[in-house]
């Protein structure tokens, strides 16, 4: 384990970060350590080879951001943050990777990035001004609320990780192992599969209308009956509801309308 100390404090009053970083791969390891020490935000520094010796350092003093390898012998990365999470006063969590099939599952657990091996030095020092902005704003409860509310999804845009919040979702479609996620104004290809996504956004008013599709209910401004069968209208276009879907499918829009009628 190496340690920085050259300068002294955290994220306190100087905005500095005291930071671990945990990779099973030395030379992974020591190339985002080389990385993270080069940043000036960065006040005191620890490395873990696995998850182990990570619990070790947050045992032994405060941490303020955990940088963490996801594939790792033991207990890997996605088990060790849940465990961070149930910490009195938790870490941010910045995952670092070489997969991208991790995204979904990382933001659900609050992940504050999701950062693509190799490493590069602007994309840490993006990770690190996310961390700065998630730890300084105080953190107030309508605000909290409103974050587990609406999660972000990590959409990468030509070498850049752009987070979208799920309420600009309007309706997903599946494309393989892949979801493509339809907004407003296009749409963002992720591997996940729909039937995760149908899963656990269910409770945020998503609806299966049809193997391939999963729409915001809300949404919805139509429910017509066409020769094939029924479609429904969102922002002008035209999904299919499949037959085992339909009558699911208007009793829920029912409800949701007298809900709003009784308001």
């Amino acid at each position: 384990m190496s340690e920085r100390t050259d300068r002294v404090g955290g994220l306190n009053a100087t905005g500095f970060l005291r930071v671990l970083a945990v990779d099973d791969e030395p030379p992974a390891l020591d190339e985002l350590a080389y990385h993270l020490r080069a940043d000036p935000r960065v006040a005191r520094l620890h490395t873990a080879g696995d998850a182990t010796e990570a619990l070790r350092v947050l045992r032994d003093g405060d941490v303020d951001v955990v940088f963490l390898d996801i594939r790792m012998p033991g207990l890997d990365g996605m088990e060790l943050a849940r465990v961070l999470r149930r910490f009195a006063r938790p870490p941010a969590i910045v995952f670092v990777t070489a997969y991208d099939d991790g995204a979904v599952d990382a933001f659900d657990l609050g992940a504050t990035d999701y950062v693509r091996k190799p490493v590069r030095a602007e994309r840490l020092a993006e990770s690190l001004r996310r961390v700065i902005g998630s730890r300084v704003v105080p953190s107030h409860p309508a605000a909290m609320a409103r974050a587990e509310e609406d999660p972000t999804i990590p959409i990468e845009l030509a070498g850049t990780t752009r987070m979208l919040p799920r309420s600009a979702v309007r309706w997903v479609e599946a494309q393989g192992d892949y979801a493509r996620l339809h907004t407003a104004d296009g749409s963002h290809l992720v591997r996940v599969s729909l039937a995760t996504l149908a899963e656990r956004w269910a409770d945020a008013g998503f609806v299966r209308i049809h193997r391939s599709y999963l729409v915001q209910l809300k949404l919805i401004a139509e429910l017509r009956l066409v020769n094939s069968g029924y479609v429904v209208v969102i922002d002008g276009a035209e999904l299919p509801v499949s037959r085992r879907h339909t009558r699911e499918l208007k009793d829920k829009l029912v409800r949701a309308a007298k809900q709003d009628w009784n308001r």
